[in-house]
């Protein structure tokens, strides 16, 4: 579509960064006004925005790298261009993880009602994430004949040009506005710390799972050849979440309005 939006002279804003940063932004703000009413600390709620923003964009990078590792041999330098799109979701959800749980343990907060609040504002960041996906091109879909199928033309896109594709990049920033919606309800009615994020995390995978087999692009490891690392990472996450949000819906009510 419209990969770059802005060039003066050699200078280009990439419209791929700009969705990401917005995306990043409104998640941000969204964590921060809720832990300020939870009784958080608010610079310590924004130190952990920071560094689980960062571990997550570096993990979702090295595991594009590492699914793509044949391209990136041959073109070295392209592995920092992380504004022409490429990042892998299940990468940054590991590296932020255990970035988060690292420090929360050391601050001494609660990790399971600290997830809870991340939750949301993961699902809204990544709502405007894909819409850069769609404007830089990436994770596009297969062909088409739907009425609703793109048709990419720009030199720089990095899908397929010239042919109509599904927009699954849009299939995912819906369904991401969609899991948003829903865990912004549910956690008024949660009975225990840590159903949010679980919900999340069950919400996040039955959506890759449906979307998974209209991806176009490169899908890089195949297991057993027919499913996709996503699908059988997603596949491992739809039973387990299920099982945690049911189980920890059955503990006794958690205490989420005392203070941290």
């Amino acid at each position: 579509m419209y990969p770059n939006l802005l060039t003066l002279g050699t200078f280009t804003i990439h419209t791929y960064g700009v969705c990401i940063a917005l995306g990043a932004l409104l998640g941000i703000l969204l964590i921060s006004r809720e832990a300020t009413k939870q009784g958080y600390n608010q610079q310590q709620i924004l130190d952990l925005a920071f560094y689980g923003l960062i571990s997550a964009i570096i993990g979702s990078r090295v595991f594009y790298i590492v699914l793509n590792m044949d391209y990136y041999l041959k073109n070295p330098l392209e592995m920092v261009m992380i504004w022409r799109g490429g990042l892998v979701f299940y990468g940054g959800f590991i590296f932020a993880f255990v970035t988060c749980f690292f420090y929360l343990k050391k601050q001494h907060l609660p990790f399971l009602r600290t997830c809870d609040i991340l939750a949301p504002g993961l699902a809204l960041g990544e709502a405007f994430g894909r819409i850069g996906c769609f404007f830089a091109g990436c994770c596009y879909g297969t062909t088409t004949n739907l009425p609703w199928a793109v048709i990419f033309n720009h030199p720089q896109s990095l899908a397929k040009t010239g042919i109509p594709l599904h927009p699954t990049q849009l299939y995912a920033s819906s369904k991401a506005l969609a899991v948003f919606a829903i865990l912004m309800i549910f956690r008024r009615f949660k009975k225990s710390d840590g159903q949010v994020i679980w919900l999340y995390s069950l919400l996040y995978a039955l959506g890759r799972l449906f979307i998974e087999p209209f991806r176009g692009d490169e899908r890089g490891l195949m297991i057993f050849g027919t499913l996709t690392l996503t699908q059988t990472i997603a596949l491992i996450f739809v039973p387990l979440a299920l099982f945690m949000v049911v189980y920890l819906g059955r503990r006794k009510p958690s205490s989420s309005n005392s203070r941290p």
